[in-house]
């Protein structure tokens, strides 16, 4: 029996889970937006902190630098989702309230 390769493996895994966030994403109605914004906010802190705790390990050996610079790289994309969610839950939530006449 043969063996599938790893990295068509995890490969194939990613495309998947690429086209069923899409399906899932575009499929979500807007009076689930905020909750949904929410969400990913909080998924987002979490990235943010393992980016933190990438970026601040000691340099060990000679591929450390590549684990910086992708904790930076998801530093610095974390902390755009987490301010692009909240300037969009905001905008939500500004259209919910009453206009004064």
């Amino acid at each position: 029996m043969e063996m599938i390769d790893p990295f068509v493996f995890r490969l194939s895994i990613f495309v998947l889970a690429i086209l069923v966030g899409y399906f899932v994403v575009w499929g979500v109605t807007p009076a689930l937006h905020t909750p949904l914004m929410a969400v990913t906010n909080a998924i987002s802190s979490v990235i943010v902190v393992g980016a933190l705790v990438a970026v601040a390990v000691p340099v060990v050996g000679d591929a450390s630098w590549i684990s910086k610079g992708l904790g930076f790289f998801a530093l610095i994309m974390a902390s755009v989702n987490i301010f692009g969610g909240f300037l969009v839950t905001a905008r939500m939530l500004a259209m919910y309230k009453k206009k004064a006449k």
